[in-house]
């Protein structure tokens, strides 16, 4: 694995790193993956009915497992993926497809058994989605001085996803009993009351594979409207996401994390664990490496709040004026042929976290809104068009 492992590396850190959000709405800032490349893609069948249940801090879970266990599988190399709230996108050398394979197939049957949800996956050649006349390029934006995010565009991501849905270059599921490495997966998070109005959860996808300069000035557009927010309209409070205990997502990181182990064992750990952590985090003291209020602020700060993923997706705490000059200027790019958009109003935004290590910044936070967000957001998409 190590040659197919060094491409990956090779490739990735070639990519400039952007410290400007907008920068990613311009062709020039994107790289196109190498000949001989794949894209995987995954998502919860259904998701919309389990939301409704009152599921989608698991479903996020679930969809969050997706890259929690391609990093393990890989050792924790930088890889580039999107969270989609109920799935995940990435790309890798084809030297690793049997890789990531295994690892899809184990988080297929891991959210069956654990879960009783069923997550679909596929696996695509990138010269299939290059002759299909789509492409995948891609950008690397900064969050933090810790952490950066894959951005995509292309169509190729959409159109990988497409394919998977109508049931082509499927991935099964691992056999009964396997388990995927979760190691770092959590959920710990409290949910996050909106500071100013709405958590709003925002999709705007082109209406053709090709972004055009007239998408990237209404991306412009769209993003200098949300600069007027606090600090961007970040939906998590400067000073890092709460904590209480136990935590609301307990159970689900004892699924997650559990392996062969009991759950009631597993739950009883985490009690343990999650206890110590609050005495840290509300006495403040350190422990050698780890700063209980830097690992709280930095958490906030390496959150993806935002990010390109074959259109623009945003998850942002927003005021009602803001709120409705947003909704002209997207239906104005939709008047003009060039979007379609969604967006999904409520009052909370949620974090599902892979956490190598609590001593160092690289951690990396998915938010989402926390009554459905991107998914019921895609669902309405889905609905609009018939």
């Amino acid at each position: 694995m190590s040659e197919p492992l060094g491409a990956l590396s090779e490739f990735y850190a070639r990519i400039p790193l952007q410290d400007r959000f907008d920068a990613l709405a311009d062709a020039e800032t994107y790289r196109p993956l190498p000949e001989g490349w794949i894209v995987a893609t995954a998502d919860i069948v259904g998701s919309t009915a389990a939301i409704a249940a009152g599921r989608y801090k698991m479903v996020n879970t679930v969809g969050a497992a997706v890259i929690s266990a391609q990093i393990n599988a890989l050792g924790g190399a930088a890889l580039p993926f999107a969270f989609g709230g109920d799935g995940a996108v990435l790309a890798l050398p084809a030297g690793l497809r049997d890789t990531c394979a295994k690892a899809l197939g184990e988080v297929v049957r891991w959210a069956d058994s654990e879960f009783d949800l069923r997550l679909r996956a596929a696996i695509v050649p990138v010269e299939d989605l290059r002759a299909a006349g789509r492409d995948v390029a891609i950008a690397r934006y900064r969050a933090s001085p810790g952490v950066d995010y894959a951005m995509f565009r292309g169509g190729g991501m959409a159109w990988a996803d497409d394919r998977m849905k109508a049931g082509d270059y499927a991935v099964t599921a691992a056999p009964e009993g396997a388990f995927p490495d979760l190691t770092g997966l959590s959920c710990r998070w409290t949910p996050m009351e909106s500071r100013h109005g709405k958590i709003l959860s925002v999709l705007v996808l082109p209406l053709q594979a090709e972004i055009t300069a007239a998408h990237a000035a209404l991306f412009h557009r769209i993003i200098d409207l949300s600069r007027g927010l606090e600090r961007g309209g970040h939906p998590v409070p400067e000073s890092g996401p709460g904590f209480v205990w136990p935590p609301e997502g307990l159970a689900l990181e004892a699924h997650a994390t559990r392996g062969r182990t009991s759950l009631a064992l597993r739950k009883v750990q985490l009690l343990i664990e999650t206890f110590i952590a609050l005495i840290f985090f509300k006495t403040r003291i350190k422990l050698g490496a780890f700063d209980p209020m830097h690992y709280v602020y930095t958490s906030g700060i390496n959150a993806d709040f935002r990010k390109f993923d074959d259109g623009l997706k945003m998850t942002i705490d927003c005021d009602a004026d803001t709120a409705a000059r947003l909704a002209e200027l997207l239906s104005e790019g939709e008047e003009e042929g060039l979007i379609r958009f969604a967006i999904h109003e409520q009052h909370q935004a949620i974090m599902t976290c892979i956490v190598p290590s609590v001593t160092t910044d690289d951690h990396v936070h998915f938010v989402d809104g926390a009554a459905g967000g991107y998914a019921m957001a895609a669902a309405q998409l889905k609905k609009q068009m018939g």
